[in-house]
């Protein structure tokens, strides 16, 4: 194809400033933008089709193509449809979902994972891909939770660093959502969104702030729902206050796909890039109305050349307008074990009584697979964040690729997930809905006795129950209605837990669920969230002891919906469209901790195959940070990761402050009887808080205990570290 960049007017022939790639970004940005038209500045800030922004040939301007997915490139869509484009090349490497990736505690690996994301972006020809998602988990419900990181800021930060360092190196730009308070499905169109000013600094910024001074996101898009009033993909406060001046964020803000409102607040309040799922794409708040604005001097043109500008600036920064290679690669090899090594290292171990597991694939003789799960593909549901995979192994697939030569497996489904049919009267196929009830009963009850059989009638048998992507269900547009487990499961597992003693659960999820009917008689249970396309693979070899467990959990399972904080206080899903967020800081185990609630699993909390010794702590106070350092022995026969915590309790505070908090953590991997050394670095803002009255962050004068732990309910070794005098830390 002929470029033709080149048709722009130049003295002597000398190409224009924005082609020379070894000029300054903001040379170039600047060059760029003095050579457009009205319109061509207009075109750059809103859609032309679903996923793109319109070209500009004369200036070199490509064709801008964004795609969902934060688990991987979603399959394309038509230009002005939902439906699938049809395409043949659009497939992509599956990942395991975002907080699985969380449950590694593996900043490292979440950089090879944003790596892979952003290598397939290019090969797929993408310049944004619209992820990582990084709200903070607040209430169990939320349908989107597991795309996210879990419940702790802290946390969810280092994984979104990584991510978006890994995937913006290869030439794409990361789009950090949804910005800000998108905790819930329910409403998320319309709620308003109200909390306190240290719980926005402490508890829900931190993620996207890291996000763009530490990893330098190019992108970040608005979410749904207002906050304190505005909708948040115009408003002032978090877009032109915060992200922009304080943080000093120099790329572009999109909406969410239909997120913007208004023309006058699109303009005036920091919105750079409209998208949206209406075809009008002239009739978008910041195309036509915003032109007929600036024709009539009610909006100044600074005001366009400043969206437009970060958009080119986004551009340039990416190698859009370099002519940049295709490049990438597609499901790759490399790609694959990276999957493969998320979904392994994100498996937590939450019970293992009298060591049933690993399984022993040389003394077994007949296994037993039960559950929808064992045997279901998850790949490509849950709304924006569904991939069209290459392939999906299913745990069924997986064990019997370990086992099945050794062993007799067999499958029961056990239960049914049942299709959504009419209400009144037949239904598109004839069937009365009366009837259907009837059937569905007494499938029921088949399923569940031939799931009882088979258990029986084997040496182990693996019970897989769960969630999954249906309305409802661990998906976008809609939260769960409670935290238990749908059609039967919770029935399945007692009757295959009391007929086989050796029965290994294994959930299939993307949040907490409700465990006190069957946990209490079951020996062991495995969390594999959603593990990708080499799921199945990385379950079996955790299930046969291939793998050691070392993934920790990054949100607390309550026993009960209403020990969350925000059922408990009856603050979800808010009233006449407010929102208020009155827990407070104490979201997650902070909550937890401060009420002395017991919950079923804590934050932090995954065993292992291996056993670990902690040494004594010492702690190092430099001028502007506290070094803490340790040993950790492995006094078992078997290889192993852990996961070292790092708490931080103040002993006073002139305010409240949570009873500790997440500030560190490192993943050591320590042979058998070998000593590993645990190396964590705490800033000085590890010890501070956010004081609204000085709009500053305060390390008050006093003692700190460092807690060094397996979890958050489980401390090895107490150190404590003391501040003559108190400081206020830039921001």
């Amino acid at each position: 194809m002929i470029c033709l960049a080149f048709l722009v007017a130049t003295r002597g022939d000398v190409a224009p400033t924005f082609q020379n790639d070894r000029v300054a970004l903001e040379a170039r940005v600047e060059s760029l933008l003095s050579a457009m038209t009205l319109d061509e500045k207009l075109s750059q800030i809103h859609g032309d089709s679903k996923f793109t922004t319109a070209a500009i040939p004369r200036l070199g301007i490509p064709r801008r193509w964004m795609s969902d997915g934060p688990h991987g490139v979603r399959e394309d869509v038509g230009p002005d449809t939902w439906n699938p484009a049809g395409r043949t090349d659009d497939f992509a490497t599956y990942m395991p979902a975002n907080i699985c990736l969380a449950a590694s505690w593996d900043a490292e690996l979440a950089n090879r994972y944003g790596t892979t994301i952003g290598q397939e972006a290019r090969a797929r020809g993408k310049h944004i891909m619209l992820g990582p998602g990084m709200n903070i988990m607040r209430t169990p419900l939320n349908g989107r939770n597991f795309e996210y990181f879990g419940e702790d800021p802290f946390l969810a930060s280092r994984m979104a660093v990584g991510y978006i360092a890994g995937a913006q190196s290869q030439g794409i730009s990361s789009c950090a959502k949804h910005f800000l308070g998108n905790n819930q499905e329910v409403q998320r169109g319309s709620i308003n969104v109200e909390m306190d000013e240290r719980t926005l600094r402490e508890i829900y910024l931190p993620a996207f702030k890291a996000a763009v001074q530490e990893a330098g996101v190019w992108s970040v898009m608005g979410a749904y729902n207002r906050f304190r009033g505005q909708y948040c993909c115009h408003n002032e406060l978090i877009l032109n206050q915060i992200l922009k001046k304080e943080w000093g964020f120099r790329g572009l803000v999109m909406t969410d796909w239909g997120g913007a409102h208004s023309t006058k607040e699109s303009v005036l309040n920091g919105l750079d890039l409209e998208m949206g799922t209406n075809t009008s794409y002239d009739r978008f708040f910041l195309a036509n109305p915003f032109k007929a604005g600036l024709a009539s001097g009610e909006y100044s043109m600074a005001l366009l050349d400043d969206k437009v500008r970060r958009n080119l600036r986004v551009m340039i920064a990416t190698g859009a307008l370099d002519h940049r290679p295709t490049g990438g690669s597609l499901n790759t090899a490399e790609h694959q074990q990276t999957a493969r090594k998320v979904a392994e290292a994100g498996i937590v171990l939450l019970k293992n009584t009298n060591d049933l597991l690993p399984l022993d694939a040389k003394r077994i003789r007949s296994i037993a697979v039960i559950g929808d799960s064992a045997n279901r593909k998850f790949g490509y549901g849950g709304g924006s964040a569904g991939i069209k995979a290459f392939y999906e192994v299913t745990p069924l697939e997986g064990i019997l690729r370990k086992a099945g030569d050794q062993a007799t497996v067999t499958f029961a489904q056990g239960y049914q997930v049942p299709t959504r049919r009419a209400f009144g009267g037949p239904d598109v196929t004839g069937i009365n809905p009366a009837e259907a009830a009837k059937a569905a009963e007494a499938t029921r009850k088949l399923l569940l006795d031939r799931a009882v059989q088979a258990a029986r009638s084997a040496d182990v048998a693996v019970l897989f129950v769960g969630l999954n992507h249906n309305r409802n269900s661990d998906t976008e547009g809609s939260d769960r209605v409670d935290m238990n487990l749908q059609n039967g499961q919770d029935e399945l597992i007692q009757r295959v837990t009391a007929a086989n003693r050796n029965t290994v659960v294994v959930l299939i999820a993307g949040a907490p669920v409700a465990m006190s009917k069957w946990l209490p008689k079951s020996k062991a249970l495995l969390l594999a969230w959603y593990p990708g396309m080499e799921g199945g693979n990385a379950i079996a070899a955790t299930l046969f002891g291939d793998v050691n467990p070392s993934g920790k959990l990054p949100c607390t399972f309550p026993k009960r919906l209403e020990d969350s904080p925000a059922h408990a206080l009856g603050a979800y899903p808010g009233k006449d469209g407010l929102e208020s967020y009155t827990e407070g800081l104490l979201v997650g185990y902070r909550w937890f901790d401060e009420k002395k609630i017991e919950p079923e699993f804590p934050f932090g909390f995954g065993l292992s195959y291996s056993k670990f010794e902690y040494s004594a702590a010492s702690v190092a106070v430099g001028p502007d940070s506290v070094m803490v350092e340790l040993d950790v022995k492995n006094v078992s026969t078997r290889d192993g990761s852990e996961v070292v915590e790092i708490y931080v309790a103040p002993r006073q505070s002139k305010l409240m402050r949570p009873q500790q908090e997440l500030k560190g953590f490192t993943k050591l991997m320590v042979k058998a009887g070998q000593t590993g050394h645990a190396k964590v670095h705490l800033p000085m803002a590890s010890f501070a808080y956010y004081d609204p009255a000085v709009r500053s962050w305060v390390v008050d004068a006093g003692t700190y205990d460092v807690r060094i732990g397996a979890s958050s309910r489980d401390v090895r070794s107490t150190a404590n570290v003391t501040f003559r005098t108190s400081m206020l830390l830039k921001d």
